[in-house]
Protein backbone atom coordinates (compact mmCIF):
# COMPACT_ATOMS: atom_id res chain seq x y z
CA UNK A 1 0.00 0.00 0.00
CA UNK A 2 1.35 3.65 -1.00
CA UNK A 3 0.84 6.95 1.10
CA UNK A 4 1.67 10.37 0.14
CA UNK A 5 2.55 11.75 3.80
CA UNK A 6 3.62 9.54 5.96
CA UNK A 7 6.14 6.12 5.32
CA UNK A 8 5.06 2.51 6.65
CA UNK A 9 7.89 0.08 6.99
CA UNK A 10 7.12 -3.86 8.58
CA UNK A 11 10.25 -5.48 9.49
CA UNK A 12 9.87 -8.49 11.56
CA UNK A 13 6.51 -8.14 12.47
CA UNK A 14 6.91 -4.56 13.45
CA UNK A 15 4.99 -1.65 11.70
CA UNK A 16 6.98 1.36 12.18
CA UNK A 17 4.75 4.49 10.91
CA UNK A 18 6.46 7.65 10.20
CA UNK A 19 5.12 11.08 9.81
CA UNK A 20 7.00 12.10 6.74
CA UNK A 21 6.35 16.24 6.18
CA UNK A 22 9.71 17.27 8.01
CA UNK A 23 9.75 20.21 6.47
CA UNK A 24 6.68 21.71 7.99
CA UNK A 25 7.51 19.33 11.26
CA UNK A 26 5.20 16.92 10.63
CA UNK A 27 2.18 19.16 10.59
CA UNK A 28 -1.09 16.81 9.85
CA UNK A 29 -2.59 17.91 6.44
CA UNK A 30 -5.71 16.40 4.11
CA UNK A 31 -3.11 13.70 2.42
CA UNK A 32 -2.25 12.84 6.26
CA UNK A 33 -5.51 12.31 7.14
CA UNK A 34 -6.45 9.99 4.05
CA UNK A 35 -3.17 8.52 4.64
CA UNK A 36 -4.72 7.77 8.56
CA UNK A 37 -7.75 6.17 6.98
CA UNK A 38 -6.33 3.55 4.44
CA UNK A 39 -3.62 3.21 7.64
CA UNK A 40 -5.72 1.57 9.87
CA UNK A 41 -7.44 -0.88 7.68
CA UNK A 42 -3.56 -1.77 7.12
CA UNK A 43 -3.11 -2.12 10.89
CA UNK A 44 -6.22 -4.16 11.51
CA UNK A 45 -6.07 -6.88 8.50
CA UNK A 46 -2.65 -7.70 8.62
CA UNK A 47 -1.79 -10.44 10.71
CA UNK A 48 1.51 -10.19 10.06
CA UNK A 49 1.78 -6.78 12.42
CA UNK A 50 2.11 -7.55 15.76
CA UNK A 51 3.09 -4.24 17.13
CA UNK A 52 3.10 -1.00 15.80
CA UNK A 53 5.12 2.37 16.18
CA UNK A 54 4.81 5.74 15.48
CA UNK A 55 7.43 8.26 15.02
CA UNK A 56 7.91 11.78 12.94
CA UNK A 57 10.93 12.35 10.14
CA UNK A 58 13.17 15.04 10.87
CA UNK A 59 13.68 17.01 14.13
CA UNK A 60 9.66 16.42 15.41
CA UNK A 61 7.27 14.12 15.90
CA UNK A 62 4.20 16.74 14.86
CA UNK A 63 3.28 20.56 15.08
CA UNK A 64 -0.12 19.02 15.36
CA UNK A 65 -2.89 20.37 12.50
CA UNK A 66 -1.22 22.30 9.38
CA UNK A 67 -2.21 25.83 9.86
CA UNK A 68 -3.45 26.14 6.46
CA UNK A 69 -6.07 23.68 6.89
CA UNK A 70 -7.66 25.75 10.09
CA UNK A 71 -7.11 29.11 7.51
CA UNK A 72 -10.24 28.17 5.45
CA UNK A 73 -13.86 29.63 5.84
CA UNK A 74 -15.11 26.13 6.83
CA UNK A 75 -19.17 25.41 6.92
CA UNK A 76 -19.82 24.14 10.31
CA UNK A 77 -21.15 20.75 9.22
CA UNK A 78 -18.12 20.26 6.84
CA UNK A 79 -15.33 20.57 9.47
CA UNK A 80 -17.41 18.42 11.87
CA UNK A 81 -17.48 15.95 9.44
CA UNK A 82 -13.68 16.52 8.97
CA UNK A 83 -12.99 16.71 12.80
CA UNK A 84 -14.41 13.17 13.02
CA UNK A 85 -12.75 11.30 10.36
CA UNK A 86 -9.86 11.98 12.51
CA UNK A 87 -11.27 11.56 16.04
CA UNK A 88 -12.43 7.79 14.53
CA UNK A 89 -8.82 7.11 13.21
CA UNK A 90 -7.69 8.23 16.86
CA UNK A 91 -10.36 5.95 18.53
CA UNK A 92 -10.42 3.09 16.25
CA UNK A 93 -6.36 3.48 17.19
CA UNK A 94 -6.58 3.27 20.59
CA UNK A 95 -8.97 -0.17 20.91
CA UNK A 96 -6.93 -2.11 18.16
CA UNK A 97 -6.12 -5.27 19.70
CA UNK A 98 -2.76 -4.83 18.93
CA UNK A 99 0.37 -2.93 21.57
CA UNK A 100 0.60 0.73 20.00
CA UNK A 101 3.78 2.45 21.08
CA UNK A 102 4.97 5.95 20.36
CA UNK A 103 8.71 7.32 20.01
CA UNK A 104 8.25 11.06 20.29
CA UNK A 105 11.55 12.32 19.17
CA UNK A 106 11.09 16.30 19.11
CA UNK A 107 8.04 18.75 19.33
CA UNK A 108 4.82 17.44 19.87
CA UNK A 109 1.45 19.28 19.88
CA UNK A 110 -1.88 19.56 18.72
CA UNK A 111 -2.86 17.11 16.97
CA UNK A 112 0.07 15.19 17.17
CA UNK A 113 0.02 14.81 21.18
CA UNK A 114 -3.97 13.40 20.74
CA UNK A 115 -2.29 10.87 18.36
CA UNK A 116 0.23 9.60 21.38
CA UNK A 117 -2.93 9.80 23.35
CA UNK A 118 -4.58 7.05 21.62
CA UNK A 119 -1.13 5.02 21.42
CA UNK A 120 -0.21 2.52 24.53
CA UNK A 121 2.87 3.61 25.78
CA UNK A 122 4.75 6.70 25.40
CA UNK A 123 8.39 6.87 24.78
CA UNK A 124 10.20 10.09 24.57
CA UNK A 125 13.48 11.47 23.87
CA UNK A 126 14.94 14.00 25.93
CA UNK A 127 15.11 16.80 23.51
CA UNK A 128 11.14 16.42 23.06
CA UNK A 129 8.56 19.06 23.94
CA UNK A 130 4.79 18.64 24.73
CA UNK A 131 2.13 21.09 24.27
CA UNK A 132 -1.40 21.83 23.25
CA UNK A 133 -1.43 25.47 21.99
CA UNK A 134 -4.36 25.50 20.12
CA UNK A 135 -5.89 28.27 23.04
CA UNK A 136 -3.14 30.22 21.11
CA UNK A 137 -5.19 30.42 17.83
CA UNK A 138 -8.49 30.00 19.60
CA UNK A 139 -9.61 26.56 19.70
CA UNK A 140 -9.12 23.66 21.70
CA UNK A 141 -7.57 19.90 21.79
CA UNK A 142 -10.63 19.01 19.75
CA UNK A 143 -10.04 15.31 18.33
CA UNK A 144 -10.36 13.60 21.61
CA UNK A 145 -6.76 15.22 23.55
CA UNK A 146 -9.45 16.99 26.72
CA UNK A 147 -10.98 13.87 27.29
CA UNK A 148 -8.38 11.56 26.85
CA UNK A 149 -5.58 14.22 28.54
CA UNK A 150 -7.96 14.71 32.11
CA UNK A 151 -8.00 10.42 32.04
CA UNK A 152 -4.27 10.56 31.81
CA UNK A 153 -3.09 13.05 33.84
CA UNK A 154 -5.85 14.48 36.05
CA UNK A 155 -8.23 17.46 36.01
CA UNK A 156 -5.92 19.68 37.26
CA UNK A 157 -3.11 19.61 35.66
CA UNK A 158 -4.84 18.89 31.78
CA UNK A 159 -6.51 22.23 32.87
CA UNK A 160 -2.64 23.68 33.30
CA UNK A 161 -1.74 22.04 29.85
CA UNK A 162 -4.61 23.68 27.93
CA UNK A 163 -5.55 27.00 29.35
CA UNK A 164 -1.59 27.92 29.21
CA UNK A 165 -0.80 26.93 25.87
CA UNK A 166 2.87 26.11 26.69
CA UNK A 167 5.47 23.64 25.87
CA UNK A 168 6.87 21.69 28.91
CA UNK A 169 9.78 19.40 28.47
CA UNK A 170 10.04 15.89 28.51
CA UNK A 171 11.07 15.36 31.87
CA UNK A 172 7.60 17.65 32.86
CA UNK A 173 5.82 15.03 30.58
CA UNK A 174 7.46 11.79 32.35
CA UNK A 175 6.40 13.28 36.16
CA UNK A 176 2.89 14.28 35.44
CA UNK A 177 2.18 11.12 33.63
CA UNK A 178 2.31 12.09 30.01
CA UNK A 179 4.72 9.87 28.81
CA UNK A 180 5.96 6.44 29.99
CA UNK A 181 9.64 6.90 29.78
CA UNK A 182 12.30 9.38 29.06
CA UNK A 183 15.65 7.98 27.17
CA UNK A 184 18.55 9.53 25.17
CA UNK A 185 17.00 11.37 21.97
CA UNK A 186 20.51 9.05 19.81
CA UNK A 187 18.65 5.49 21.58
CA UNK A 188 14.96 6.26 20.85
CA UNK A 189 14.49 4.03 18.12
CA UNK A 190 16.42 1.27 19.57
CA UNK A 191 14.66 1.52 22.64
CA UNK A 192 11.39 1.21 21.75
CA UNK A 193 12.16 -1.27 19.08
CA UNK A 194 13.36 -3.35 22.33
CA UNK A 195 10.13 -2.70 23.90
CA UNK A 196 8.29 -3.53 20.49
CA UNK A 197 10.53 -7.14 20.67
CA UNK A 198 9.74 -8.06 23.86
CA UNK A 199 5.90 -7.76 23.49
CA UNK A 200 5.90 -9.75 20.95
CA UNK A 201 7.45 -12.55 23.12
CA UNK A 202 3.89 -11.91 24.96
CA UNK A 203 0.31 -13.64 24.27
CA UNK A 204 -1.20 -11.63 22.05
CA UNK A 205 -4.80 -12.31 22.43
CA UNK A 206 -4.47 -11.53 26.64
CA UNK A 207 -2.75 -8.40 25.35
CA UNK A 208 -5.67 -7.48 23.13
CA UNK A 209 -7.62 -8.25 25.90
CA UNK A 210 -6.48 -6.54 28.41
CA UNK A 211 -6.09 -3.87 26.57
CA UNK A 212 -10.08 -3.63 25.79
CA UNK A 213 -10.48 -4.16 29.41
CA UNK A 214 -8.56 -0.93 30.52
CA UNK A 215 -10.43 1.13 28.01
CA UNK A 216 -13.71 0.27 29.11
CA UNK A 217 -12.26 0.23 32.72
CA UNK A 218 -11.81 3.70 32.99
CA UNK A 219 -15.21 4.74 32.04
CA UNK A 220 -17.27 1.33 33.48
CA UNK A 221 -18.21 1.28 36.92
CA UNK A 222 -16.23 -0.72 39.36
CA UNK A 223 -19.04 -4.09 39.14
CA UNK A 224 -18.90 -3.87 35.03
CA UNK A 225 -14.93 -3.89 34.72
CA UNK A 226 -14.99 -6.58 37.39
CA UNK A 227 -17.47 -8.52 35.16
CA UNK A 228 -15.47 -7.76 32.20
CA UNK A 229 -12.11 -8.92 33.32
CA UNK A 230 -13.88 -12.36 34.33
CA UNK A 231 -15.25 -12.86 30.99
CA UNK A 232 -12.11 -12.12 29.28
CA UNK A 233 -10.15 -14.50 31.95
CA UNK A 234 -12.88 -17.42 30.62
CA UNK A 235 -11.99 -16.79 27.47
CA UNK A 236 -8.48 -16.55 27.79
CA UNK A 237 -8.03 -19.93 29.76
CA UNK A 238 -9.36 -21.84 27.08
CA UNK A 239 -6.78 -20.73 24.83
CA UNK A 240 -3.51 -22.90 23.62
CA UNK A 241 -1.27 -20.10 24.66
CA UNK A 242 -2.49 -20.11 28.07
CA UNK A 243 -1.54 -23.99 27.93
CA UNK A 244 1.67 -23.10 26.61
CA UNK A 245 2.63 -20.55 29.31
CA UNK A 246 1.79 -22.92 32.01
CA UNK A 247 3.76 -25.54 30.24
CA UNK A 248 6.89 -23.50 29.88
CA UNK A 249 6.35 -22.14 33.29
CA UNK A 250 6.41 -26.29 34.40
CA UNK A 251 9.33 -26.76 32.34
CA UNK A 252 11.19 -23.74 33.42
CA UNK A 253 11.39 -22.12 29.89
CA UNK A 254 10.32 -19.44 28.18
CA UNK A 255 6.68 -19.71 26.60
CA UNK A 256 6.31 -19.33 22.59
CA UNK A 257 2.95 -18.14 22.01
CA UNK A 258 1.24 -18.27 19.00
CA UNK A 259 -1.73 -16.18 19.14
CA UNK A 260 -4.19 -19.35 19.32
Amino acid sequence: MSYQAITFDLTSRIATITFNRPDRLNAINEDMRDDFTALFTELQTNEDIGVVIFTGAGRAFSAGGDIEYFERDWPTTKFRAENHRLTQFFDELELIEKPVLAAINGPCTGAGLQITLSCDIRIASDQAQFGFRENNIGLIPGAGGCSRLVKLIGYGKAKELIFIGEMISAVEAERIGLVNRVVPHDELMSRTRALAEHLLTRAPEALGLAKRILWHSVTSDFQTGRMLEALAQSILVKSKDHREGIRAFREKRKPEFKGE
